[in-house]
Parts: structure tokens; sequence; C-alpha cells
């Protein structure tokens, strides 16, 4: 549960008006710490270095623009909330929209979908961490796609930035390979993620793929990017997470029922089963 409906509802069973007090504190700082383009960094105030860009990672701003579309609509989780802050998040969330929109990755006038994080001013993708390079993210992106797909009439923009998200998902998975756990003694584990062939495997999606390529990307502290997991440095390699099944209930539960909602017809993407 968000914390913020937590406090909501700390207020409402109590009536104590430190819970009210702490959530609109909460939400005047999450609207101060907006971008005038819409975008969120990952810390407030004056953010540091990659801190500063406009942040998805670890569902930075997608958590935060949440929050503010539920308090601008939800009058009955929130009804202490007057009509002038309410306002507010409803114009702070359109403008982050538009910023989720700018910022979805153009390939060959292609959509894909986003980096980790993005610059605060142009908007292209950016590296955060030594490790984490300037890329598509196969996992951040997930929760993007989804906030969009929870949107009330989407315009036909949003609807064109799902589908070209939904089929660069599908383009880029991974079949055939499993990712597991070996022993390995003598190591600080005891065990080292290994990926192996298995052809009954469900399909897998790497964290970061390179723009342009789609290549997935792995990545040691030294920054320099490599082809497979098994390339980079066993206290990266067991200490991120590299593949993941990152997209699969997107693509086989949740991404049909909105297609079919939003969708025209003759506009339909194929082929959305993992």
């Amino acid at each position: 549960m968000p914390r913020s409906v937590t406090l909501a509802n700390a207020f409402k069973s109590t009536g104590d008006k430190r819970y009210k007090k702490a959530f609109l504190e909460g939400i005047e700082f999450m609207l101060n710490a907006q971008y005038n383009n819409g975008g969120w960094p990952q810390c407030h105030p004056d953010p540091k270095g990659y801190s500063a860009r406009i942040t998805f990672n670890d569902g930075a701003m997608i958590g935060v623009i949440s929050t503010l579309r539920d308090i601008s609509r939800d009058r009955k989780a929130f009804p202490f909330v007057n009509d002038e802050l309410r306002n507010r998040c409803g114009k702070a969330v359109g403008k982050g929209i538009l910023c989720i929109l700018k910022c979805q990755i153009v390939v060959k006038a292609k959509r894909t979908a986003w980096c980790a994080q993005h610059d605060e001013i142009s908007l292209v993708a950016q590296k955060a961490r030594s490790y984490e390079l300037p890329s598509i993210s196969g996992a951040e992106s997930v929760g993007v796609i989804r906030f969009l797909m929870e949107l009330d009439e989407p315009s036909p923009e949003i609807i064109d930035a799902v589908q070209g998200a939904v089929s660069w998902f599908n383009e880029v998975k991974l079949i055939g390979i499993r990712q597991i756990k070996k022993e390995a003694k003598g190591s600080s584990n005891g065990w080292d993620k290994v990926v192996v062939r298995d052809a009954s495997a469900p399909p897998m999606w790497a964290r970061f793929y390179e723009i342009g390529t789609n290549r997935p990307i792995f990545c040691s502290r030294d920054g320099v990017p490599r082809k497979t997991l098994a390339e980079i440095s066993y206290e990266r390699r067991n200490g991120y997470s590299w593949l993941g099944y990152y997209g699969q209930d997107l693509l086989a539960k949740d991404y049909s029922p909105w297609q079919q909602k939003w969708v025209p017809k003759d506009n339909i993407l194929r082929n959305s089963e993992p």
C-alpha cells in the first residue's frame, strides 16, 4: 500500500491531524520536486550527478505520478484534499505524462521503451552508476507501460506509445535460456549465476538493451559493456538483476484486455503473447 494511502487511512480512522499534516506536506514535496518539463529526479532538493536525472529506475517517477494521479481523481480515498490541491496534482500528472511520451526512445522511426534514467533537460537516455549505461530498459519500462495502460480515455499518442513499447518487448524477448544458480566452491556466495540453454524455458528479458541494436548489455563496475552475463565480474554478476521475467505478465495478462478496450481493431498488434 502506498504511504500516501496509509497516511490518509490513518487520518480518516483516527482523526489525528498529524497524519493529515504529514500527508499534505508529502504531496507538496512531490509537487515541488517536479521539473518544468514534467519529469521527476531521483532525489530532491538539490540532486547531484545522476540523481538529477529523470528517474524511472526503481519506480521513482512512476511511483510519484501514480500517487498524484490517485489523489487528483479519488475523492473517496482523499476526502480532505481541497480542490485547489487536487487540481495541482492533476496538472502535474498531465505534465508528467507528456514527459513520459517525450522520453520514449525512438529508433528508426519506431517507438521502443525507456531508459532507466533520462537527461533532465534534453530527455535523452543517460547512464547512472558505472554499470548502468544509456540503454533501453527491459525492467523499468514495464512500470511505465502499466502506468500508461491505467489511464482513462488514453489519447492516440498514449495508445501509440503503449503499442510501440509492447511491440518492442515482443521483439527483444530472449527465448530458450534459463538463469540458474550453480554451486561455486570457494566463491563468496558459494554459488554463481549461470545462463543455460533450455528450450522449454519461458521468455526472459535483459535489464538493459543497447540502443539501436537491441543487444543485451551486461557490465562490471569498469563501465565496459559485455555481451553475456559470464563476461562480467563475479561481484556484479551476482549482485545485480541482469535478467528476469520482467515482461511476462505484461504480455500474457495485462496487455490483451487493454488492447481490446482501447485499440481500434484495424490497429491491433499481433503476436502479443510471450
